[in-house]
């Protein structure tokens, strides 16, 4: 995600950076989540992990199940670090997303947490299907030959 300059709400505390290389990625989603205040002042220190979540559709909510947001010391009333954390998505965008979980067998992966300009903590969602061994040699193949375009017209263009 780009991050715009003159904001200074906007901060990126979590990136699942192998989504990409292990899911063909169709759409992504914002959605918020659902945090107590022990999450937030953690969220704020930059101590979470989503690369090992991924998200579901039960009973018409939408649930993150289990990324990591580490304890905060200072908190009265602690928190569970590996809790199921609820969703916010709006009721269309919820049915698309159950529609093509259950019938496409695409599933829903976490991507980016963050706090958006307006300093609130949000989740980037994408529907994804799983890349097999040879997707992900010839999109590593297509990322290093990119490389090497670019080198090549740096030094000649």
């Amino acid at each position: 995600m780009a991050k715009p300059k003159d904001n200074p709400n906007y901060k990126v505390i979590a990136e699942n950076r192998r989504a990409r290389y292990d899911y063909a990625i169709d759409d992504d989603i914002e959605c918020g989540i659902v945090l107590q205040g022990s999450e937030v002042k953690s969220l704020r220190l930059n101590t979470a992990n989503i690369a090992e979540s991924y998200a579901e559709v039960k009973d018409g909510e939408l649930w993150l199940v289990n990324s990591y947001i580490a304890p905060y010391e200072q908190a009265m009333f602690g928190h569970e670090d590996r809790r199921r954390r609820k969703l916010l998505a709006n009721n269309k965008e919820l049915a698309r997303m159950w529609s093509e979980t259950q019938r496409k067998g695409m599933t829903l992966v976490p991507m980016v947490l963050y706090f958006n300009h307006k300093g609130i903590a949000k989740l980037k969602i994408g529907i994804a299907k799983g890349k097999r061994a040879p997707d992900k040699r010839e999109t590593e193949a297509k990322r290093d030959w990119q490389r090497a375009k670019s080198r090549l017209l740096k030094e000649h263009g």
